[in-house]
């Protein structure tokens, strides 16, 4: 079984549908059972686990993980994940810094193979918090197949505090913010940056996102973004540019879509929630 959520729109009306149905949507996903099931294994069986190369070689384990991350689509590269795994992410010439992209270091932080304080698979609450978060991420990924933007919108309400409360936030705000793709794509949309943006010097990016944060947001600091309505401010603009441009990654226009249902007599807008969410959830 499948599932598809129901997205009638895109752009901001799309999300403000999104956030009204959550909930409903979200259990709908979860009943599906596929990837309930696989996040019910993870916490029955990962306690078990000693090492590394153990947790890359249980496939089934390692999709939780690595979904639990926004890397679901590196499970192949198995050798590359195990040494992230045993580096650690205390030096700064460990494999997971240098790889550009932060997810892998969060990655390498929360199983602390190669740390300081070891393994932490065992500790209290890590299942329980990973196979969450693979759940999430899982929905997150539904919805991103049918509207990316949206997809991004939500990972970035939920991923940006972290950088944004960090006690290094004005030092190495920004850069956490430009080493984690997702997050990226929704500040340079937001802030109305050009595509060749990234073909800059690493400070002079910085640079520049300080300039458009202190115009938008009244702060050169990311740490604005600890802040509830910065991040809806942020959300606002990326998805009303998004939609504008037409980058929302969705077959047809939220408008084209709407247009669509309303002109059909049986259409969505003669629908309840439960029976768009019933003909979504499909074998």
């Amino acid at each position: 079984m499948s599932f598809t959520p129901a997205l009638p729109l895109s752009g901001l009306p799309g999300l403000r549908f999104l956030d009204r149905t959550y909930e409903t949507q979200f259990a709908a996903f979860e009943a599906t059972g596929v990837q309930a099931r696989d996040a019910a294994y993870f916490r029955d069986q990962i306690g078990s686990i000693q090492s590394a190369d153990e947790l890359v070689a249980d496939r089934r384990l390692l999709s939780v993980a690595l979904g639990a991350f926004g890397l679901e689509d590196e499970i192949n590269k198995t050798a590359l994940l195990q040494k992230v795994l045993e580096e650690g992410t205390l030096s700064p010439e460990s494999i997971a810094n240098r790889l550009g992209d932060a997810r892998f270091a969060q990655f390498s932080k929360a199983f602390g193979f190669g740390d300081i304080l070891g393994p932490q698979n065992r500790n209290p609450g890590f299942a329980e918090d990973l196979a969450n978060r693979y759940l999430e991420r899982g929905f997150e990924r539904a919805v991103g197949e049918v509207n990316n933007d949206l997809r991004l919108a939500m990972n970035f309400r939920r991923e940006i505090a972290a950088i944004a409360t960090s006690d290094t936030v004005d030092r190495t705000g920004w850069f956490s913010i430009m080493g984690t793709p997702p997050l990226r794509a929704v500040v340079e949309q937001a802030f109305g940056l050009p595509t060749s943006f990234g073909q800059l010097d690493i400070d002079q990016q910085r640079e520049v996102l300080e300039d458009r944060s202190e115009q938008i947001l009244g702060q050169r600091s990311p740490a604005a973004l600890a802040d509830g309505e910065a991040v809806e401010a942020i959300i606002t603009r990326f998805m009303a540019l998004s939609d504008t441009q037409g980058a929302g990654g969705i077959a047809t226009s939220g408008a084209a879509m709407a247009l669509q249902l309303l002109s059909q007599p049986n259409g969505l807008a003669g629908q309840s929630l439960g029976n768009i969410l019933l003909s979504n959830a499909r074998l």
